[in-house]
């Protein structure tokens, strides 16, 4: 059976066997193409339209490449937090101080992440274990407090941190840890939020856990963890944030993980051998 010019088989097309009763051979032009030059228009279009769909679709892919370098600038410039609220713990990237009194950080600026720095610096100076020595005490609360705040809290403070309160925790009366026993304090900050701001006052929520304990042999008071927020009156006084009032409560706090607690020893080596931080909003 042969192909008739409309190209199909047989059975009452036109140009088939029943046409007249006769039967047409075309013969190819080029010899090698057994279906003539009559197929060529069709595997040329074909290759035009393979040709025009490659096109676009480079097209396309330079498209969202130059749209996604465009946005990349865009994204990094929406990267600066501009609402405390929305974005609480985002790092600003800013130089949180300019100086250091006593190992506490200093020279806040007069700005909503400074206030938030000095909050989180200020909770860590007065969760320290200096915070257990009436001398260090001292130093601490007249460091981070307001001159009047320091003044009315110094006595109270001092009937809080009384020799009965000292020995539960397995001090002596003046703060010291018994020989071959390492007495932990300390305070890490987890994020901080602003809940009031005005030109000279502030009010700045630290969101933190904590260590404290004894660590060493035979302790009756070992070192665990403690997670509460701490929130801080601020006021601007002598060119710095000071605090005029602060208050704590739980939580909130996640639970608790699977990882075998540490030995006394290895406690004791990880607080000396792990310094603090100078922390920044």
């Amino acid at each position: 059976m042969s192909l008739g010019d409309g190209g199909g088989y047989g059975g009452g097309e036109p140009g088939g066997p029943d046409a007249g009763g006769q039967t047409r051979t075309r013969l190819p032009d080029g010899g090698s193409d057994p279906y003539g030059s009559g197929r060529r228009p069709r595997a040329g279009l074909s290759s035009r339209n393979l040709i025009t769909v490659v096109g676009v679709v480079v097209l396309l892919i330079a498209a969202i490449a130059f749209a996604n370098r465009g946005g990349g600038g865009q994204g990094a410039a929406d990267d600066t937090p501009k609402d405390t609220d929305a974005r609480p713990t985002a790092p600003t990237g800013t130089k949180p101080v300019t100086g250091k009194n006593d190992g506490i950080a200093t020279g806040f600026a007069k700005t909503e992440q400074g206030a938030q720095s000095a909050a989180a610096n200020y909770a860590v100076a007065l969760g320290s274990d200096g915070m257990f020595k009436a001398d260090s005490r001292h130093a601490i609360v007249d460091q981070v407090y307001t001159p009047q705040a320091a003044a009315r809290l110094k006595g109270s403070q001092d009937k809080a941190y009384s020799a009965e309160f000292l020995r539960k925790l397995g001090l002596d009366a003046a703060g010291n840890a018994p020989k071959g026993m390492t007495f932990i304090s300390r305070t890490i900050p987890v994020g901080t939020k602003v809940e009031q701001f005005g030109d000279d006052k502030a009010k700045v929520a630290v969101w933190y856990t904590g260590l404290i304990g004894m660590a060493g042999p035979g302790s009756t008071d070992p070192v665990r963890t403690d997670w509460q927020t701490w929130t801080f009156d601020l006021s601007w006084s002598g060119g710095d944030w000071k605090i005029t009032n602060d208050s704590q409560k739980s939580g909130p706090a996640p639970v608790a993980g699977d990882i075998p607690a540490a030995g006394a020893g290895e406690i004791s080596k990880a607080v000396k051998d792990y310094g603090g931080f100078t922390y920044a909003r």
